[in-house]
């Protein structure tokens, strides 16, 4: 059997290996997520989901009276990630206090709202989110649209325009939560339904477009097609939750990490193109070792690497560790396609 991810260091909240110190130096006591891209300045941005401080009940997510945040983000420039991943400052609305970065539509029935994906195209970050309607049980949740905020201040502040979004189509191909990658003079957007049990759909668009989904051309089984979506064609069968994917060049494949519910596991797949064929997927993470595991996002950096690193979540603290998974060749080499 290959071997599994290993545990780095935390990266924000509260448990061992807290090499970041976020509780005080931020009062982020526990978070998710982690959703990390190169941004528009050349830092390693990092996005975090619900976010906790004083008062945090110290299992999962909550009280929503312990200054709670919808999301908030993080920058890191270190390079060397052997001893964990350095967190150099936080957008914050006051002195030693992560701010919220996305809030409440106005006259929008809202849980919160979720980062899901980010890329940076020229001096502008875009964060693609979820508005959510209702949690569910057992990987389910009710969305009410996925959109595409942007900054173009570095992430101090961010703009959600209403004519960025993808509606909740109710169906299997509402690219409800999103993996964005680059590669050929595209951006790749992967998307998914609510909640963690549907497959996964690709679509791509030139850079300069990201930020209008009416330009997007979704891959429909047979071709590209603009405005295809509801003819998109599943790539990555389910149940996928939270997915993250990247171009590795060192073994000229795409690669995809997420969450299969019905395993308890982050899984790792490979393809030689973003449409597939992608392999059915072998165990990076196990539930059995890491319970409540979910989230499985890439570090920019291990598209050029042999070792991939990425954020993983837990839900018991509610926390998000950096993980380590290598060798990714050998691995490339043991997995059978799908």
């Amino acid at each position: 059997m290959a071997a599994r991810a290993r545990v780095v260091a935390l990266i924000a909240g509260q448990g061992e290996g807290d090499i970041n110190h976020t509780a005080t130096r931020f009062a982020v006591h526990a978070t998710d997520l982690g959703i990390m891209w190169r941004d528009s300045r050349g830092r390693v941005a990092i996005a975090f989901g619900d976010t906790y401080g004083v008062g945090w009940g110290g299992q999962g997510a909550g009280p929503e009276t312990a200054d709670w945040r919808f999301n908030t983000l993080a920058f890191s420039t270190d390079t060397d990630l052997t001893d964990g991943l350095s967190i150099d400052s936080m957008i914050t609305d006051r002195p030693g206090h992560a701010a919220q970065l996305l809030g409440h539509d106005p006259g929008v029935s809202e849980a919160s709202v979720i980062p899901t994906a980010a890329i940076a195209t020229g001096s502008r970050d875009y964060l693609h989110y979820m508005s959510v309607r209702s949690w569910g049980t057992g990987g389910r949740w009710t969305t009410n649209y996925a959109g595409l905020a942007h900054s173009d201040d570095g992430g101090q502040t961010w703009v959600k325009p209403p004519a960025a979004r993808w509606p909740n189509q109710g169906g299997g191909t509402g690219f409800q939560l999103g993996a964005f990658a680059r590669a050929d003079g595209w951006v790749y957007l992967f998307g998914t339904p609510n909640g963690r049990l549907g497959d996964a759909r690709v679509a791509r668009v030139g850079e300069r477009a990201v930020g209008s989904p009416n330009a997007y051309q979704y891959w429909t089984g047979i071709a590209w097609e603009q405005g295809g979506i509801d003819r998109a064609a599943p790539v990555l069968p389910g149940p996928i939750g939270e997915l993250s994917v990247q171009y590795n060049t060192v073994i000229r494949q795409w690669i995809a990490l997420h969450l299969d519910e019905h395993r308890a596991a982050i899984v790792l797949r490979t393809a030689p193109r973003p449409t597939g064929p992608w392999t059915s997927g072998e165990v990076a993470a196990d539930g059995a070792e890491y319970p409540g595991l979910y989230g499985a996002f890439l570090h920019p950096d291990s598209s050029n690497s042999s070792v991939l690193h990425f954020a993983m979540s837990r839900w018991d603290p509610y926390h998000v560790r950096l993980m380590a998974l290598s060798p990714l060749l050998v691995r490339h080499r043991m997995t059978d396609p799908a």
